[in-house]
């Protein structure tokens, strides 16, 4: 389900955006993880975007955006978020900028139509994750001589409440996607996330790590990364870790009816709230849009507001109930 639609009146929206490579390939190395990484981070950038946490995978990748309320952007702030796409230009690059700036400096009917056509790439999701897909997708063909589609379909994405519970358990989801894939015990030994590149000290992961728990008071990076660890650990760590053997274990209580577990342990299933529940937030807050949804699908009925399954989630809902294999 996209949500892209949606938006989040007079305020910023929260997305969680994943999208996989054609059939599930694992064509993805460190090399690439990093040149994706960078690319993630640049283009957020040039949208106006903030990436809140994100995780590469071998096969896909998962990003927690906050996308702010439109705004002006003064023609300064274009050049400078023009030229964060093309840190070594090429002469015809260069060149074009130069002839772009100075349209934009003698204004008039061209520069004008100069700032349409970069301020329509901002501030949008939307084109945020068509802008990285395919400009990565440039760059592995070009570097592994391949030719063809390298992402299997449109990107998923959830609307989520941008503040509270439904924030912070999102992006401990998207943060431990490393740990359910066997690749690691502590998503701090994964380089490719937002919560290792926080740990390691990185500027921009740090603020998005104290952003996601700011309603705790973290306003400092050591309080953020403690409360993160707390939520993805649980009380005694020693229990949160799931061995092959102990997840199949788990699923089958989630099989259950009324099967339970604490939020540190079903954290490591799958859990297809967090790519297909298309909104996630207290029960207010989807309820708020119902309506939006339902024009959306073009439903004649609104859709139900469905509190979340198997695990003691607070107030977390979704609008799409997934009544089958929710966890795997």
């Amino acid at each position: 389900m996209r949500t892209k639609r949606l938006k989040v009146s007079g305020a910023a929206a929260t997305y969680h955006c994943m999208t996989r490579t054609v059939n599930g390939e694992m064509l993805f190395g460190n090399r690439e993880k990093e040149v994706l990484r960078k690319m993630i981070r640049q283009i957020s950038d040039f949208c106006g975007v903030e990436i809140l946490t994100y995780c590469i995978m071998s096969n896909h990748f998962h990003v927690l955006v906050r996308v702010p309320d439109v705004q002006s952007v003064s023609d300064a702030e274009l050049k400078r978020r023009y030229k964060t796409l093309y840190p070594k230009p090429t002469k015809y690059q260069e060149a074009t900028a130069e002839e772009m700036f100075k349209a934009l400096q003698a204004g008039g009917e061209d520069a004008e139509v100069i700032r349409r056509k970069l301020l329509v790439r901002m501030g949008d999701v939307s084109q945020f994750m068509k802008a990285v897909k395919q400009r990565f997708s440039v760059w592995y063909n070009r570097s592994h001589q391949r030719y063809g589609t390298l992402w299997a379909e449109r990107f998923k994405s959830v609307l989520v409440e941008g503040q509270g519970n439904p924030l912070q358990t999102m992006a401990a989801y998207i943060d431990l996607n490393p740990v359910r894939a066997g690749l690691v015990d502590d998503p701090k030994d994964y380089r490719f996330c937002g919560y290792a590149e926080a740990v390691s000290g990185v500027k921009e992961a740090k603020a998005g790590l104290c952003h996601i728990w700011s309603d705790h008071g973290a306003k400092f990076i050591d309080s953020a990364l403690k409360a993160h660890r707390l939520l993805i650990f649980g009380k005694r760590a020693s229990e949160a870790h799931l061995t092959e053997a102990k997840r199949a274990a788990a699923l089958k209580v989630l099989d259950k009816e009324d099967g339970c577990l604490p939020k540190s342990t079903i954290l490591r299933c799958r859990v297809r709230y967090f790519t297909d529940g298309a909104i996630l937030g207290s029960t207010e807050f989807v309820r708020g849009f119902t309506g939006a949804w339902q024009m959306e699908r073009r439903r004649k009925y609104p859709p139900k507001v469905n509190l979340l399954r198997g695990a003691d989630w607070g107030d977390l809902a979704v609008i799409q109930g997934l009544r089958k294999q929710i966890f795997g």
